[in-house]
Formats: C-alpha cells, structure tokens, sequence
C-alpha cells in the first residue's frame, strides 16, 4: 500500500520560505510556466530543471537531459549608444553553429544522455556582462532604462538564435522529433505566454512588446522547421565571467570592491568602471580607497560621490529585488528555457521573502536560483595598492624617479584618540 501524507499548502509554503530564509535553498522552480511554455510539451514532462536552474528538459527512464551551454558576452557588443546589432547577429550565428557540432562530436557518459541529445539537440545559448553593458551606457541597474535594455537584448539575442538554428535547419535538416512540437505549431516563446494566462485563468503580469520585426521567423521557421528543440538559456558564468573580465552572467554587481576566492589563491576584484568616473572628477586616492573598503564596497556613504554615481553604482543589495525581478520578465518572454536568477534581500523578513517569489511567479518567471543574504562578515580590511588600476583612466602624479607619490600616511594612534575612537564603538 502506498503511503503519503497530506500537507497543507501554506504550512508546506512556510516551511519552504523558512528553509530559503535560513540557507538560501531550496532553488525555486515553477512547473506551470516550465511545461506550458515548452516547446517540447508534446514529447513529455519537464520534471526539474538543471542545478543552476536555467535548463529545462523533458527526461524519462529512457532519456537523461543534456544541454550544450555558451554564453554571449554582452558587454563586448554594447556601446554608449545601445547594442552593435551586426556584431551581435554575427556572434550569435556562430555560436548556435558551434554549439550544434558539440552534440555530434561530444563524448556522452551514458547511453541515455547520448539518445536525448541526438534525438533533441538542444542548446542553451546565454549571456554574460550585463550589468558592464549598463555601466557603458551610464545606466543603474535599478532604473527602467535598464529594464527596458534586459527586454530589448534578450529580444535581440532570442531572434538571432532562433534564426541561426533556422538557417541550420535548411543546411542539415530538423530535430527528429520537430513534428508536433510549438515550434511545428508555429508558436515562438513570445506566443505562448498566452497560453500560460490562459491556463492560469490570468495572473500573468508580463510586457507584451516587442521592437524586432518577426515576420521573417516565422516565415522561415514555417517553410525550414528548426535544428534545436531549444536554443536559449541563461547561465551563471561565475567562473567564465571572471576569466572574461566581466561580471557573471545577469548578475547586478556585488560590491565595487570585494576579495574573490578560488583555487588559485584570493585576490581583490575592484569595479574599474567606478575607478574611471572617479579618476574623471579627480577623487581617486588613497582616501578614496580607503573609504571603499571602511564601507565594504558600498559607495552610498562617501559623501564627496555625486548623487547619480551613487545610483549607477548601486550594489546587488541596495537594488530594490523588484528591479532584478522585473528585468528577468522581460527577458523570460523571449527565451525558451529559463535563466539563473539570484535574488537579494539585505534585511529579509518571511513577509518580504513571500511576497517576493509571488511577485516573481505573477511576473511568469519559470526558476530562481539563490535567496542571498547579507553575512556576518565583511572583507578584510587590507592595503590595496591604488596603482595597480592607474591604466583605466589616467595616470598618478610621479615624483623625478617615475615613483608614484603617495599622500601622507595616518598620523599614529595616541592615547588619547584610541580612548576617543573605542568609545565610538
């Protein structure tokens, strides 16, 4: 006889946010959204997604999910002026085209893997240096401007994918299982967001727009059908992003200084962004570093910071989480699988934890990744040595030996002081 056990849905719902609220897991994924907008839906059930939470594949006894992932470094196809659309369009076809070889020439553990990929041939292509891309344009992450950058890039990468693996699809011939998916259907990811409203009875708060003209999709996709049963996903890239130089992924950034750690040893990741404005109004110094690390990153407290750094330089816990929520609506409207979205709450609260995920839900996200925290801790206050970053914007004054001239140290703690200082504890 088979053995369960009743649970109410708000006691269940509780006992998830306290777990979220005490660890940061569990990693939250909504099976609504993550079915009806399948394009695989014909073929059977997405169960779970991927540990990071952004592959979202049908899998049985016979079938063991497997995507090939790349991501795009966005930053590198920005400009002041909004996003290099050729440069772009050219990166994305050669990496749809890169990504599909990986299936034929890749070496699969077990048979079950190998039968999913062939048959399937999903890929997840990505992104990386979002939040550098803002900062080229001079945008905070906590702006609609940014918002509408998230919509109009996703949009841009979505048409781009989809038409690379069209264009692949003439060349090589579709997926074998393309019959009877929405792809077949005719049905882009942008369309089946009404399906999703339809199936919820509403509850679907998500922007409908769009900029890029379509109808060449569609026409081709209807005359070709298509070489990927999915193309997009969006990826961590913690480690690929730090090779790369930019921030991870989607991420808003951490903190404008910071010590990473890997096995490589630690080292101190500065926002070089941050040390070119302030070396273009000539408060770049020792002071300045100093204040940096005193106040663990955050710039919200250095008074001689104009307002408008302060908000473009705003860290992932001084953004309010509605921004980073609303910024992946818009892009979860264009991808066909899902996005490794970590939320920030610096002072969380079951209630503001709750309403949150609700939020993230109504806006049809299909996954979040981690509910992260302020720690206990806080980075060592150790020396930086300030001219290490003299080649972002300008240079140091040198003294006639080429010798950087630093300003005068500290005068030493007397007696007196370090009584005045502790009493300010």
């Amino acid at each position: 006889m088979r053995q369960f056990k009743a649970v109410p849905a708000v006691q269940l719902w509780r006992r998830m946010l306290n777990m979220l609220f005490e660890t940061g897991h569990p990693w939250v994924t909504w099976k609504d959204p993550s079915n009806i907008r399948s394009p695989q839906d014909h073929m059977g059930v997405v169960h779970s997604s991927n540990l990071c939470t952004e592959i979202l594949l049908n899998t049985s006894k016979d079938e063991t999910a497997v995507c090939n992932l790349g991501s795009v470094n966005l930053a590198a196809h920005t400009t002041a002026q909004g996003l290099d659309h050729q440069k772009l369009r050219d990166t994305v076809r050669t990496a749809v085209r890169m990504l599909d070889n990986v299936i034929d020439i890749n070496f699969y553990p077990t048979k079950e893997a190998e039968t999913a990929n062939q048959k399937h041939r999903p890929i997840g292509l990505g992104l990386m240096g979002f939040q550098d891309a803002l900062f080229i344009q001079n945008l905070s992450y906590a702006s609609q401007e940014a918002v509408d950058f998230a919509d109009v890039s996703m949009e841009a990468i979505s048409c781009y994918a989809i038409q690379a693996s069209i264009a692949l699809a003439k060349e090589k011939g579709a997926y074998a299982t393309y019959r009877g998916s929405k792809w077949d259907r005719g049905l882009l990811p942008i369309d089946t967001l009404a399906l999703l409203e339809q199936e919820r009875g509403g509850y679907l708060d998500v922007d409908r727009s769009a900029k890029m003209d379509w109808a060449p999709v569609r026409r081709e996709l209807k005359e070709y059908g298509i070489r990927n049963s999915l193309v997009m996903a969006i990826a961590p890239t913690a480690t690929i992003g730090n090779i790369v130089g930019v921030t991870a992924s989607i991420e808003p950034i951490y903190k404008n200084v910071f010590v990473k750690s890997n096995l490589s040893g630690e080292f101190t990741v500065v926002n070089e962004f941050l040390v070119g404005d302030l070396k273009d109004l000539g408060i770049w110094d020792q002071e300045m570093i100093n204040d940096l690390k005193y106040f663990d990153g955050s710039i919200q407290e250095i008074a001689r910071i104009p307002g408008e750094l302060k908000r473009k330089y705003a860290t992932a816990f001084e953004i309010e989480y509605e921004w980073l929520i609303e910024a992946a609506s818009r892009r979860q409207k264009w991808i066909d699988m899902g996005q490794s979205l970590n939320l920030y709450q610096a002072r969380p609260s079951g209630k503001k934890v709750s309403d949150m995920y609700m939020i993230a839900w109504e806006k049809g996200l299909k996954t979040t990744y981690y509910l992260r925290s302020m720690g206990a801790t806080r980075i060592e206050k150790s020396t930086l040595d300030i001219t290490k970053y003299d080649n972002v914007v300008g240079k140091r004054e040198r003294n006639e030996f080429g010798r950087v001239i630093e300003p005068p140290a500290p005068a030493p703690l007397t007696k007196e002081t370090k009584e005045d200082c502790e009493a300010c504890q």
